[in-house]
């Protein structure tokens, strides 16, 4: 691939409206975008999806900048690649560290895309010409929740995700279901409970919920096989799932009946879709999870959506669910409850290159 330079870029966006759940509010974004360039002049890019703070999974903006700065970089300096699936191998001598890792390695996945004149899609084993939308409710207020379910139905998702907690769960659906009876839901309680709330989470079989994702522990797999057990609603994990060791065990074990598949969380678009490839095989349902992206990382994923596996619409939301403007162009779009697969080569969109540069916060360039 005859990599020249990588370029590092750390920006901040403010999101339209805060994310809210029971770990805390995200008002402002950072993220890390990551421009590779070729000796011919062809350029690659990546986004780090890891947060300010570690309440998502123990990575930070902080520790990717190091993992990239003083190891990942300096390894694909020193040991060149031809395919972007060597990668993987290449940052196996590196533990986890997944969302650093996926931030380089998708970079060099839309550039191997360019190179060959192909849309990442295609390269991935694409089928699909549309990826199915889906959209996050993450609010602590009914009225709030109401309000923007009703919005979101009129620019046409297909599936609704709402976050709860035990603070908000049963009456919370229970208003949910009694405005939208036959509206497809699923709920998402980013490891809220416990096996001691199995009464609880029981009770939210009557809502006929399409799953319920990460109820225990993030680091779980073994307690979520005992609920499974206990529960007509499909458990989805999420947080558990960092790896195609991990998604084979929760299969085997019944720990789930979904998984959610993150391109940051398992490392890239490599592992992911070995992840995918084993969930088809088995007959298993995944959907594309979303991290409050930026456009880059979520041109990422409609490519890794456009699997034949991913039966359930993602977390793939228009540009406009979170920024004033994006930073690529065309901005993402939803049009009647879907998104159009890109059919240009590599990620298929532009930079916008006005709008990065007003968003920057620091940046470096490694030349090899």
């Amino acid at each position: 691939m005859k990599i020249t330079s990588v370029e590092l870029n750390v920006i901040e966006m403010p999101l339209k409206d805060p994310f809210l759940t029971h770990l805390g509010a995200v008002k402002v974004r950072e993220g890390i975008i990551i421009k590779i360039t070729n000796s011919e002049g062809v350029t690659g890019f990546g986004e780090g999806v890891a947060f300010s703070t570690p309440w998502y999974t123990e990575e930070t903006i902080k520790t990717s900048l190091h993992m990239l700065t003083d190891f990942l970089i300096p390894l694909l300096k020193n040991n060149p690649i031809d395919h972007p699936a060597q990668a993987s191998q290449l940052f196996s001598s590196i533990r986890r560290n997944h969302m650093a890792k996926a931030a380089l390695e998708t970079a060099l996945w839309d550039l191997y895309a360019k190179i060959h004149a192909q849309s990442l899609s295609k390269i991935l084993g694409g089928t699909r010409t549309v990826t199915a939308a889906g959209v996050v409710v993450a609010t602590d207020s009914t009225t709030k929740a109401l309000r923007q379910i009703d919005q979101y139905l009129k620019e046409g998702y297909q599936r609704i995700k709402v976050k709860i907690s035990p603070k908000l769960d049963y009456t919370f659906l229970a208003e949910i279901r009694r405005s939208h009876p036959d509206l497809p839901i699923m709920a998402d309680a980013n490891s809220a409970y416990t096996l001691q709330d199995i009464e609880r989470i029981k009770a939210l079989d009557d809502f006929n919920l399409l799953m319920i994702e990460q109820p225990l522990a993030y680091d779980d797999i073994i307690e979520h096989a005992l609920l499974q057990k206990e529960i007509k609603t499909p458990i989805c994990l999420d947080e558990s799932i960092n790896s195609y060791d991990d998604a084979r065990k929760a299969i085997e074990f019944g720990s789930c009946k979904v998984i959610n598949i993150k391109v940051g969380r398992v490392g890239g678009l490599y592992e992911a879709k070995r992840i995918h490839d084993y969930c088809f095989e088995k007959g298993i349902p995944v959907w594309c999870g979303g991290m409050i992206e930026f456009g880059i990382s979520r041109a990422h994923n409609i490519a890794l959506a456009s699997l034949p596996g991913f039966s359930i619409p993602g977390d793939i939301s228009s540009s406009n669910r979170f920024w004033e403007e994006d930073i690529i162009t065309p901005e993402v779009i939803v049009q009647n409850g879907s998104i159009a697969v890109p059919t240009g080569p590599g990620i298929g969109f532009e930079i916008n290159q006005k709008r990065l540069r007003e968003v920057i916060q620091w940046k470096e360039t490694f030349v090899f």
